[in-house]
């Protein structure tokens, strides 16, 4: 970079001098990314007020019971014994991470991130419309508690606080499920207060978040920015300042001549510092900082056009695009990850194209021996049977598939919900002359009409003596 002095990252923005919150006033943003990005904004915002209270063959669209550990990803179904397939989505999902971020950077927290969403494009709206735009902000903040200030911060408090207490009910619904939340609002809040103190808890949370911590979450809070610095290199896409045609800035003069006198496109008007969610200087190069939210590039376009000059001053560039007009390339390190992405991948489609509709446990009954009825030795036993599918079964039956012998479930045939879990204790009966052991392995299928669709293993104990 052209930019020699160092020392901004000697301290962050939003504290001053004395160690003391510098509170930051963005101006409100306008151009054909703060659109794009606005535009974006809405569909995921239907998308996570909406998810929870979906449904797909009476599943909800995606629910994480962390507690009763049941969850649904797009409407299907997940257990406990499904957990492998969550860890390997998860080490999916951070390699895509990864691999995003050392192409596009931060780009994920300028345009998807829920807490830049929620901050730039609900609350941040808000403030604009109630105490406007920079400047206003600013007065209303320093001038004393009269009429006029006491009613736009109670009308903005109070609007930050009803739209806390509606995202709270929707994360909530994420973890209890959409119905669960809505029996336990009509049912009144004093019949369920569990559920009354985790909506104000969250609420606090959320309403701490929006209306004080803010941008600090980014910059503080967040442990995806502090991935920057060892992801990043130069061939990542970034909001970049052009500082090879903005050096030297100066003041705009319509009279001069810039060319002639070395002067670069920059005009130092600031309005790139001045949109800047988390304020900082873009032309400082790359930050710990910048989130990418694309409200400088805005800004810069839209001066570039008043004075006449090309737009693209601040754009989506590499430090090698600037420096030496590369375009970008794929590197050994991009095509690694893309590969081990790919790998994992089509690893997960395998597990999921293997997983039985149905997983059924069978374990001993502990504390109970064996017991004998002439020639034929019985064993109890429990079973719990899981429906991971959105089809009903009816009428399911487990039978031996190593052994001749019989299988007695107490309370007759299994039926499964959607989704449904049975729990039940069976009996098997096995003659003498068919085992070899006082140890038996047994292979037990559960079968759908005729169709075996799951199978599993457990100990069968028996007075017989190894030959």
């Amino acid at each position: 970079m052209s930019v020699k002095d160092e020392s901004f990252r000697d301290s962050i923005a939003t504290i001053n001098e004395e160690g003391k919150r510098n509170i930051i006033y963005p101006r409100k943003p306008k151009g054909k990314f703060t659109n794009l990005r606005t535009y974006l904004s809405w569909v995921l915002l239907a998308i996570l007020f909406a998810s929870p209270f979906i449904k797909i063959n009476g599943n909800q669209f995606l629910l994480f019971n962390i507690l009763d550990r049941k969850f649904n990803i797009f409407g299907q179904p997940f257990w406990p014994q499904d957990f492998y397939l969550l860890v390997i989505s998860m080490l999916i999902g951070i390699v895509f991470i990864i691999l995003f971020t050392v192409i596009f950077g931060r780009i994920f927290c300028g345009w998807i991130c829920p807490q830049t969403i929620f901050m730039e494009m609900v609350f941040r709206k808000i403030e604009y419309w109630i105490e406007g735009d920079r400047a206003k902000q600013i007065k209303l903040d320093k001038q004393a508690w009269n009429a006029e200030k006491i009613r736009k911060k109670s009308i903005k408090w109070f609007l930050f606080a009803v739209i806390s207490f509606l995202i709270a009910n929707t994360f909530l619904a994420y973890f209890i499920g959409g119905d669960v939340l809505i029996s336990h609002i009509t049912d009144g809040p004093l019949e369920h207060l569990d559920t009354l103190f985790k909506l104000l808890a969250f609420t606090t949370i959320f309403y701490f978040v929006f209306a004080w911590f803010r941008e600090q979450v980014c910059i503080i809070a967040c442990p995806y920015g502090r991935l920057q610095g060892v992801l990043l290199d130069n061939n990542s896409v970034v909001v970049a300042y052009d500082h090879k045609r903005g050096e030297n800035r100066q003041k705009f003069r319509k009279t001069e001549d810039r060319d002639q006198k070395g002067y670069g496109d920059c005009i130092d008007c600031k309005q790139c510092v001045l949109v800047c969610p988390t304020g900082i200087d873009i032309r400082n190069g790359t930050q710990l900082e910048c989130v990418n939210c694309t409200a400088c590039i805005d800004a810069c376009d839209e001066i570039m056009d008043r004075v006449g000059f090309e737009k693209g001053l601040i754009r989506y560039a590499s430090e090698n695009n600037i420096e030496k007009e590369e375009q970008f390339k794929f590197s050994a390190r991009i095509i690694s990850y893309i590969t081990i992405l790919s790998l994992m991948l089509v690893f997960l489609i395998a597990l999921l194209f293997m997983r039985n509709d149905v997983e059924a446990n069978i374990l001993h009954l502990p504390g109970q021996m064996y017991t004998t009825k002439g020639d034929t030795i019985s064993n109890v036993y429990t079973f719990k049977v899981i429906n991971k599918t959105n089809r009903q079964f009816t009428d399911l039956k487990l039978n031996l598939v190593s052994h001749p012998g019989k299988v007695k479930i107490v309370g007759g045939p299994v039926n499964l919900a959607k989704g449904g879990l049975y729990q039940g204790t069976l009996f098997i009966d096995i003659h003498k002359n068919d085992l070899k052991s006082s140890k038996e392995k047994l292979k037990i299928g559960v079968y759908n009409q005729s169709n075996l669709i799951e199978t599993d293993k457990t100990n069968f104990s028996s007075p017989i003596k190894i030959k």
